[in-house]
């Protein structure tokens, strides 16, 4: 059976605790979009990791890790990352590369950073990870395949073709020092070395899977409104955040995603640019900052203060249906133990009519909250694991956000470890 893991908002749910946790029960786990741009932070028995490319499921021994040909490749940054474990004394997870991922070049990350640098205020709040140039080559043809590699006549006629098409920019346009061919035709060989022993024909290697009944993951990267089709474009990231990606992303058929659970945070965080209807300011932002996340919300990538924001429920009922939302999973609940009062935003207000259905970005950007409160429960909840236990105030939060929805909530998070999670069916 395939399962795919997705985020409802704007990323950082906590989709890497819970990832963690169903990756128990998985055989294998597959990141099928995105790249380093974006992390998920992981507390367990050897340590607190944020992880950006690899799957939240190397830390077990069972399990198979899959980058998927939909990913940006970031080839050193992952051999840093298998590094990493290893100096943590996590055994070395079993790990596969698709044959036909694509390279995220350094050339990336330094036409990002140029052009941030270039719109200044009207830039997009990248993280200058490389990502957007990575899959405008992609789409423009110009990109390289790990299976590329293995030619290098092929690889080096590509090269100069490349190289040629990119100093137009980088001479022109951002007035900087042109691509040196011979430079980035050694890059790529030094790549080839570093990549090869985890390369595999991974949907071949997905279909047999399936045919002998494993258990498969599908891991997605941030949320549903930072989709470039159907979230807050163009403050968006440049590939499919959704769970129907999995199917192209790992290189499935679609029909074989049986299951997809949405992670919602019980309040609202966002990273970057765009609207943002719920956010709160000031000291009122900068407590629930203080105290969310696993040590405070800080981009687990950029280390940027997150902005915050009450649940709002508009969002996420439009974020778990485009994913096409079977369970959720509902996390950082404790953090709301502190209030008196818990606002939720329950509808929009759009040029003076209330709107409850999710807008496209021109709207979105004239909307103003409408806020329902519900009384606190003042009591740390941590360490519970019984539903029932939780106290009626918390219960009563949790009912009016899966009523909100319109989606089951079976997994509630109320703390950061691996162990802080009520199973509610």
């Amino acid at each position: 059976m395939v399962r795919a893991i997705v985020g409802a908002n704007w990323g950082d749910e906590g989709k890497g605790k819970i990832t963690d946790m169903l990756a128990k029960d998985s055989d294998i786990i597959i990141r099928f979009q995105g790249g380093s741009n974006a992390g998920h932070t992981i507390i367990n028995n050897y340590g607190k990791f944020a992880l950006h490319l690899l799957p939240s499921g190397v830390f077990y021994h069972h399990t198979t890790s899959i980058i998927g040909n939909g990913v940006a490749l970031n080839i050193p940054y992952l051999l840093q990352e298998i590094k990493e474990l290893e100096s943590k004394k996590v055994p070395t997870p079993k790990i596969l590369v698709s044959d036909r991922a694509q390279i995220l070049m350094p050339y990336h990350i330094l036409q990002d950073t140029y052009e941030e640098a270039r719109l200044a205020g009207k830039s997009f709040g990248s993280t200058k990870s490389g990502i957007a140039p990575f899959y405008s080559d992609k789409y423009a043809k110009i990109g390289f395949q790990v299976s590329e590699l293995f030619d290098e006549v092929y690889l080096k006629e590509k090269v100069e073709q490349v190289c040629e098409i990119k100093n137009v920019l980088f001479e022109h346009l951002y007035h900087k020092e042109a691509l040196k061919p011979e430079e980035v035709f050694q890059t790529l060989l030094e790549y080839r070395d570093m990549v090869k022993p985890y390369v595999c024909d991974v949907s071949f290697y997905l279909q047999q899977a399936i045919k002998e009944g494993k258990r498969i993951l599908l891991e997605g990267q941030l949320g549903s409104l930072k989709d470039p089709d159907h979230g807050i474009y163009p403050m968006v990231t440049s590939s499919s955040t959704l769970a129907a990606y999995g199917a192209i992303g790992a290189g499935i058929p679609p029909y074989e995603i049986k299951n997809i659970t949405t992670v919602v945070k019980a309040y609202s965080s966002a990273v970057g640019a765009g609207a943002f209807v719920s956010e709160i300011f000031g000291q009122e932002a900068e407590e629930i900052r203080k105290r969310g996340g696993d040590g405070g919300e800080y981009g687990a990538t950029t280390g940027r203060p997150r902005r915050m924001g009450w649940f709002d429920a508009v969002a996420t009922k439009y974020g778990c249906r485009i994913q096409g939302t079977t369970e959720v999973a509902l996390t950082v609940l404790d953090v709301l133990g502190y209030l008196d009062e818990i606002p939720m935003c329950v509808g929009y207000e759009i040029d003076g009519e209330v709107v409850t259905e999710f807008p496209t970005t021109r709207l979105l950007e004239k909307a103003k909250p409408i806020l329902k409160k519900y009384p606190g429960w003042k009591s740390d909840i941590r360490g519970i694991r019984d539903y029932q236990a939780l106290p009626k105030e918390c219960r009563d939060y949790i009912d009016a956000i899966e009523k909100a929805i319109e989606v089951p909530i079976t997994l509630v998070s109320n703390g950061p470890g691996r162990e802080d999670i009520i199973i509610r069916k």
